[in-house]
């Protein structure tokens, strides 16, 4: 398992971070037997639907993907006190607020049937799927992905996505995003927070600073002269600056309990590797010390965009001191002709309806702002390796620009230029340091994380997270596909997250939020959608012709 990786399944023992991908199909009214039948076939030709967590003694190595069988519990049929689309946004609410163990299963469907009311379904009941995978199993475009082979038509998908990211073993396959949670993805002085800039969930993946305020070459130098490996009876010491972590050997692990012979395997070999490991820790922390001069040298030149603005946090980010009281989930579904201008994409014509909802709904509360941003989570290139292949861009929202079109010239004109700035070689020596760290010095930070700490500047208010799904030929239960959502997971930071999903000639912008902190979803949900269909207005009428 790649790191990136591990560590989102390290993060899900301390807040939610799960995926869910939400299909609304018309309801055949199948029997339950018939659709957990067609599931159970369907998912066992899905190699990312057949796999399980396995952990190693210690974290001697990172955890690895074993093969798991569909069991029948992984189908979940939900019932409402009414079958109505009041009370799936409840039950919805409350899925949003749990986790699936990776280590047992990393999926699970939940299905809720004969919903009345639902959007874009007159007259028809709807068979809502909502599908919750392990954030270590999939970002949300590979998700995406694993969903249409669920859903598709006939045909083997999964041979052929497993033949083209080399399967769902150690390493994993490719992964890749623009819609995946950046919940906590903030920036303390325009600076990364996270040590190691493993996910964006942790750091906005751009800087290489660490929370210590030493930088890269501060933490490579303390990796590099003062670690050091010596073995005495059945453990190992590895010293890293003034910490001393033992990792237990083969001997002890097999004192305590009995093992499979697999796993002692894996461990002796992944105990084997952590002095090469540390050495070419320090090595490549060298190198991105390197890359961090050349950046800023190139910054400097003019010759890159430079990294996005830190923004003040809002009353929106601020930390509740019992943590997230409840989740609670919205919906637009629009007709994607409702959303599309000329000359622009849909997510900066999001982007620029949320920054007036915003500006709008804060004015509302008494909270007038000068200054909004916006996380946007960017796919990097499709390469074998990490599941969870992203990095989250910070977009200044120029809620101070009043003209419309003008503010979504700046806007579109920013997240070009983080995209630019985001997708240099130079930044890509940050990710060859994490794919090297030894497994129990990455879980260490990702404990001590500082996840409830709200600081400073941040890289963005919300979290708007845009996914195409593909054209809408998908169906379940032989009712046809109506639309699609996803809820980009809430934290300490982000109380406010938006979904926006692609699919066929549908687009759907989810909110997903915390009543402790947004008490009125509603009226943001009002505020924004008179605001899509505004910021559709005018750029339309000021598209050339």
């Amino acid at each position: 398992m790649a790191p990136q990786d591990a560590t989102m399944y390290w993060l899900s023992a301390r807040t939610r971070n799960d995926l869910f991908l939400l299909y609304c199909f018309a309801d055949r009214g199948l029997p339950i037997e018939e659709l957990r039948a067609s599931v159970a076939e369907r998912s066992a030709r899905i190699a990312d639907l057949r796999v399980r967590l396995r952990e190693l003694p210690g974290d001697i190595d990172y955890p690895i993907w074993t093969r798991s069988e569909f069991a029948v519990e992984q189908i979940v049929e939900h019932e409402l006190p009414e079958r109505n689309w009041s009370n799936l946004l409840e039950a919805l609410g409350e899925l949003l607020g749990t986790g699936v163990d990776a280590a047992v299963h990393p999926w699970r469907l939940h299905l809720f049937r004969s919903i009345a009311d639902a959007p874009g379904l007159v007259g028809e009941p709807a068979l809502v799927a909502v599908l919750q995978m392990s954030h270590a199993l999939a970002d949300g475009r590979r998700a995406s992905v694993i969903a249409r082979a669920l859903f598709g038509g006939a045909g083997n998908l999964s041979d052929e996505h497993e033949s083209r990211t080399g399967g769902s073993g150690p390493g994993g396959g490719p992964a890749g995003d623009s819609a995946t949670d950046a919940a906590g993805a903030e920036r303390s002085g325009g600076r990364a927070r996270c040590a190691y800039q493993s996910v964006p969930e942790m750091s906005a993946q751009e800087e290489f600073a660490d929370p210590r305020g030493g930088g890269w070459t501060a933490i490579a130098r303390e990796r590099t002269e003062a670690d050091s490996v010596s073995a005495s009876g059945s453990s190992v010491r590895v010293r890293v600056g003034s910490t001393v972590v033992r990792v237990r050997t083969l001997r002890d692990a097999m004192g305590r309990s009995a093992l499979p012979a697999s796993v002692l395997v894996d461990s002796a070999v992944g105990l084997l590797r952590v002095p090469a490991r540390l050495a070419a820790t320090a090595v490549r922390g060298y190198q991105v010390f390197r890359a961090q001069q050349r950046l800023a040298a190139l910054t400097e030149g003019g010759e890159l965009p430079p990294p996005g603005p830190g923004f003040p946090p809002t009353v929106l980010n601020r930390t509740a001191a019992e943590g997230i009281s409840r989740h609670e989930a919205r919906m637009l579904v629009f007709p994607a002709g409702e959303l599309r201008v000329p000359g622009r994409t849909v997510t900066v014509v999001v982007l620029t309806a949320v920054s007036v909802a915003l500006a709008r709904y804060l004015a509302d509360r008494g909270e007038p702002v000068e200054r909004l941003g916006a996380q946007v989570p960017m796919a990097l290139a499709e390469a074998t390796g990490p599941r969870n292949n992203y990095r989250s861009l910070g977009v200044d929202l120029f809620v101070d620009e009043p003209d419309l079109r003008l503010r979504t010239d700046k806007i579109a004109a920013a997240l070009a230029e983080r995209r630019v700035r985001a997708r240099h070689p130079l930044l890509s020596a940050q990710d060859r340091v994490t794919a090297t760290i030894p497994a129990f010095m990455l879980r260490r930070d990702v404990d001590r994380y500082p996840l409830d700490t709200v600081p400073g500047s941040i890289a963005g208010h919300t979290v708007v997270s845009s996914v195409d799904r593909g054209p809408a030929d998908l169906s379940f239960g032989g009712g046809p596909v109506r639309f699609t959502a996803g809820f980009p997971s809430i934290g300490s930071v982000m109380h406010l997250t938006h979904g926006v999903h692609g699919l066929g000639d549908t687009v759907t912008v989810s909110l997903h939020a915390d009543p402790a902190v947004l008490p009125d979803l509603d009226a943001y949900a009002g505020h924004l959608r008179a605001a899509l269909l505004e910021a559709h207005r005018t750029g339309v009428g000021s598209a050339p012709a």
